[in-house]
């Protein structure tokens, strides 16, 4: 009797932001319910110990990599050259072998993504930012940003990741998050990563008759200033949190944007600084009538979108079981049927998908 084939996938995940690591999670866990393929993860973007409720990845590698540096709520362009280290990541992409592997899946990882163009190896982007490869609602967009889109990660095949496919190759996120019946709603969940701490809490806590929980990479133990609840980084706390909340603040990061439109949430989003691709998301967002956003922090303006309404609720796939079946079945050059089948399921707003056919160029 014959041996099962497995197909074995390498997986380069962009570790800078936790929204790459959290589709990674979904995927990682879909492919575990398989028995025909083997896949191996690779991270790059942030410091070794830096990484959080990585259980599902097993063993997983990481490397330096490529990153942005950023300083109170904007990109830093001297520290984001100064702080990398090109030499190192040119000396990983020479030393990594990839040759075990069928196939390379890439979500904005430079290291495995050059050494698979390197050693020959098919790759397949599926990631936001392949999005902005097609004709999707962009701002911002300079001739850096265009570099970096090409260049960063350069795959065989791009699938990109959205709210909407804008008629191109693009795929829905995949939301496990389920709308819960009666949250409490008592406070609005602040994920503002890149902002300094302590002007995200001097700018809520005039606030004083709203509860806010606050995540953020510089909290260490929890805490509580007044109508601010301070929460270190924690998967299972912050999700908790969203699905309690009367709202999301955060920057124009696209998984925390898919999660709260998966629990009808509503949005005020600060884009972080020099990053056109949170722009782009916001403009989208806007023009999708689903998020109102604030240029500064600026208490009088969260006062204002606290009285707004809900979102509807957008129902995105669960799972990328779809997307699994057609890696394993090889057939690459074929991305319309994946992305019929996939948008298929999703449920939109009559008004959501009116607005969101009008954008398509």
């Amino acid at each position: 009797m014959e041996s099962k084939s497995i197909m074995k996938i390498c997986y380069g995940v962009q570790g800078t932001g936790n929204g790459h690591i959290a589709r990674a999670r979904i995927m990682a866990q879909a492919f575990a319910l398989r028995d025909d393929v083997k896949v191996d993860f690779y991270f790059s973007g942030r410091d070794a110990d830096a990484y959080f409720d990585m259980e599902v990845f097993g063993r997983y590698r990481t490397f330096r990599g490529l990153t942005f540096f950023t300083h109170k709520g904007r990109v830093d362009p001297w520290k984001t050259v100064s702080q990398n280290s090109p030499i190192q990541a040119y000396r990983d992409i020479k030393q990594l072998d990839l040759s075990q592997y069928d196939l390379v899946l890439n979500d904005f990882e430079p290291i495995t993504a050059w050494t698979a163009k390197r050693q020959g190896i098919t790759s397949i982007s599926i990631s936001h930012q392949a999005a902005f490869q097609y004709p999707v609602p962009q701002s911002g967009k300079g001739f850096i940003d265009q570099l970096i889109m090409k260049y960063f990660a350069p795959c065989d095949i791009s699938l990109g990741v959205h709210w909407y496919h804008f008629g191109s190759p693009i795929i829905p996120p995949f939301i496990h998050e389920e709308p819960i019946i009666r949250p409490n709603r008592e406070s609005v969940v602040v994920y503002l990563p890149f902002e300094d701490l302590a002007e995200v809490i001097d700018v809520l806590q005039p606030l004083s008759e709203q509860n806010f929980v606050v995540f953020h990479p510089d909290i260490k133990e929890a805490s509580k200033q007044a109508n601010v609840s301070l929460e270190p980084l924690s998967k299972p706390n912050f999700k908790y949190a969203l699905q309690h909340s009367a709202g999301v603040i955060g920057n124009g990061g696209f998984e925390l944007s898919s999660e709260s439109l998966r629990l009808g949430k509503k949005l005020l989003l600060k884009p972080l600084d020099g990053q056109f691709e949170q722009s782009s998301n916001i403009v989208t967002l806007k023009a999708l009538g689903l998020c109102e956003d604030m240029a500064i922090l600026s208490s009088e303006t969260i006062e204002d979108w606290l009285s707004l309404k809900d979102n509807p609720i957008i129902a995105y796939p669960k799972t990328p079981e779809v997307l699994v079946n057609w890696l394993l079945a090889q057939d690459y050059n074929d991305t319309q049927t994946l992305c019929q089948a996939l948008w298929k399921q999703v449920t939109f707003p009559a008004d959501v998908l009116k607005r969101a056919r009008e954008l398509i160029y």
